[in-house]
């Protein structure tokens, strides 16, 4: 989801755009001081401008020139920067293996440098530690932890006079009453392929780990495929919410940006993403009121399993241009007022403890599932290279065309996964 993770986690343009993106970003220097510029790519839209404004304030005569855009077009580009020599000096990197832009695919060939050094790479829990790092060594400032439910327009919900449901039975019957009242219960915005896997892991984390905790060791040692697992259930689940009317008319027509309008103006009752949402959704609706609540996939609430994990982080460039101030960047992430600063625009939760933040009351339900161990790590980010995550969003997107079938998927994705790292 950033997922994380995923993980998330996203449509494209050139590197010669997102470079003049850059431009703009803090206003920004052109000329002479580069000791004082950092370059700056980040996917955290709605939550790096205030971390960047607090760099600035506490670093003064420094400016960040830097871009904040959506997954699937960072991920196309990144990699391209990297390896062209063109990269910035700080960029957002994803936990773990599941795409292009994550910790290992991107420390594998040197592009990312070493950060065991730093004061809080020690301080960092296992369970994050574990996707932080590759071979031993730390390499992403993973700066929080998120979670994937569905996120709920209050007022909306108040309107329709429905509550959120803890059971699948309950779910689809929410979905019925929201689509008779003219109001769909989930937005979808698929046209971005990054989105979709958001639903299959909501119902994944219940339906496949809520009874087998050692499903990913399973996969690793040739003893569990996706095809003959509860994967096929949950894809059947996901397919299900779709003919039972759970989202809007045409998502594949429907954008991320598109979605997220859709959930804060209470054209539906809410939407199937990740806690980074929020801040999002509260920037489109000032007074409105969201809350993420876990997606139940089955009927039996003790056993419902929440997707959350490590989310995106920032490495820094092995061949930055301005090496140090890179550092005194990530370092501040990874400072309680940087942590906390991420926390509150993203409506999520930091990587360390002790920062004193205040959890958001949006949050609750995540909160507690997370101290109940109730969670498992956003799928890809235990997979073995990033092509399992890019057969899954293509497969989603094809089989919502009508290209595609559950059973051809999830054998893609077999196909991907045993072909290892």
């Amino acid at each position: 989801m950033k997922t994380r993770t995923l993980t998330a986690l996203v449509a494209a343009t050139t590197a010669a755009s997102l470079l003049a993106a850059c431009s703009g970003g803090t206003k920004a220097e052109s000329g002479g001081g580069g000791s004082k510029t950092l370059t700056l790519a980040s996917v955290d839209q709605g939550s790096v401008e205030d971390v960047v404004k607090a760099f600035e304030k506490a670093n003064p005569g420094v400016k960040v020139r830097y871009t904040a855009s959506g997954a699937d077009q960072y991920q196309q580009q990144i990699r391209t920067q990297l390896s062209s020599g063109t990269a910035p000096d700080v960029m957002s990197v994803w936990p773990g293996n599941g795409n292009p832009a994550a910790t290992y695919v991107l420390a594998k060939p040197g592009y990312l440098r070493d950060l065991s050094d730093r004061p809080w790479a020690a301080k960092m829990p296992e369970a994050i530690k574990s996707v932080a790092q590759y071979e031993g060594k730390t390499y992403n400032a993973v700066f929080g932890q998120n979670g994937i439910g569905a996120v709920y327009n209050q007022q909306a919900l108040a309107k329709a006079g429905l509550t959120p449901p803890d059971t699948w039975t309950k779910l689809l019957a929410f979905c019925r009453d929201a689509k008779a009242k003219g109001t769909p219960a989930f937005a979808l915005g698929i046209q971005d392929n990054w989105v979709t896997q958001l639903v299959q892991y909501a119902l994944v984390a219940t339906t496949v780990y809520g009874p087998d905790r050692d499903f990913d060791q399973k996969m690793q040692g040739g003893q569990a495929t996706f095809a003959d697992s509860p994967w096929t259930t949950a894809l059947d689940k996901y397919l299900t919410m779709r003919k039972t009317g759970c989202f809007q008319q045409n998502p594949l027509g429907t954008n991320y940006e598109a979605s997220q309008q859709l959930a804060a103006s209470g054209k539906t009752l809410g939407i199937i993403q990740g806690n980074w949402v929020i801040a999002l959704l509260k920037g489109k609706n000032p007074q409105g009121t969201f809350t993420l609540k876990a997606l139940p996939a089955t009927d039996d609430p003790s056993g419902t399993v929440v997707p959350a994990a490590a989310g995106a982080g920032y490495g820094v460039n092995a061949k930055a241009k301005n090496p140090e101030l890179a550092l005194k960047f990530v370092d501040f992430v990874m400072s309680p007022e940087g942590m906390n600063l991420f926390a509150e625009k993203q409506g999520g939760l930091p990587s360390l403890p002790g920062t004193g933040f205040a959890v958001d009351p949006s949050l609750t339900e995540l909160s507690k599932f997370i101290g109940a161990n109730r969670t498992v790590p956003f799928m890809d980010q235990l997979w073995p290279n990033p092509k399992v995550q890019q057969a899954m969003l293509s497969g989603l997107q094809e089989i919502f065309s009508g290209q595609s079938t559950p059973d051809r998927l999830l054998k893609d994705m077999d196909t991907d996964y045993r072909a290892g790292s």
